[in-house]
C-alpha cells in the first residue's frame, strides 16, 4: 500500500485590494471585491455579507421534531425547515435569539437549549454564521412574540424515521435541516436521547 503524504501549501491569502458594498438591502449586503491572488493575478470576488443567524432542533415529547413550512423566493418553492432566523439589534447572544425565534415561530419554550455546532452556511459566497440549538422540554409560551409580517409559516411534526424518509425523497433539502436530523439520529444511536 502506498501512502500518499498530503501537503499544504500555506500561501493561499488573497490581498484585498478594495471592496464595495454595491448593495444593501434588508437581509443581506452584496460587495464587489477587488483581490490579488498568490500569483500575483487579480480577480474580483462577490460577497453577501449576512447577519449571524441561529437554528433550532426542537424536539417534543412524543419525538418528533418541528419543522416549518415556507415559500422560499429563491427556490421559487416551498420549503421543509426547523425553525431559524437571524440575529439583531433586539438580541444580546445567538441564545437569546433562539429563544426569541422559538417563541415567534412555535409558540413554544424549551426547558433545555443545548448549543450544538456552529458553522458557515455556504462560504463560496456568503459569510453567514449559523449555530444550530438543541431545543427539549417544549411547552406553550405564556408572552407570545409578534411574528415578522413577511413570514407565513405552517408548523409540522415528524419522527426521526419521517425526518429521514423526507431527506430520501427531496421533500426536506435544507442543509441546515439535514445536518440538525442527522445530529438527531446521531444522538438516538448513542442512547443520548430517548425514543
Amino acid at each position: 500500500m502506498i501512502k500518499r503524504k498530503e501537503t499544504f501549501d500555506l500561501s493561499l491569502e488573497e490581498k484585498r485590494l478594495s471592496s464595495e458594498t454595491i448593495f444593501h438591502g434588508y437581509v443581506m449586503d452584496l460587495e464587489l471585491a477587488q483581490v490579488q491572488l498568490p500569483s500575483g493575478q487579480k480577480t474580483r470576488r462577490e460577497i453577501v455579507r449576512h447577519a449571524p443567524a441561529v437554528a433550532l432542533l426542537a424536539i417534543n415529547d412524543q419525538n418528533e421534531m418541528l419543522l416549518m413550512r415556507q415559500w422560499r423566493a429563491a427556490v421559487n418553492k416551498a420549503t421543509l425547515e426547523i425553525p431559524a432566523g437571524k440575529v439583531d439589534s433586539r438580541d444580546d447572544s445567538a441564545l437569546h435569539a433562539a429563544i426569541r425565534e422559538l417563541n415567534e415561530e412555535t409558540r413554544l419554550a424549551a426547558d433545555k437549549i443545548t448549543e450544538v455546532s456552529s458553522f458557515y452556511t455556504s462560504v463560496g459566497f456568503c459569510d453567514e454564521h449559523m449555530t444550530l440549538y438543541l431545543a427539549t422540554g417544549l411547552s406553550p409560551v405564556e408572552n407570545e412574540l409578534p411574528q415578522d409580517e413577511d413570514e407565513n409559516l405552517q408548523m409540522i411534526h415528524v419522527s426521526l424515521n419521517q425526518a429521514n424518509q423526507m431527506i430520501a425523497t427531496g421533500e426536506i433539502n435544507d442543509a441546515k435541516t439535514i445536518m440538525a436530523i442527522y445530529y438527531w439520529q446521531g444522538l438516538k444511536l448513542r442512547g443520548e436521547l430517548n425514543g
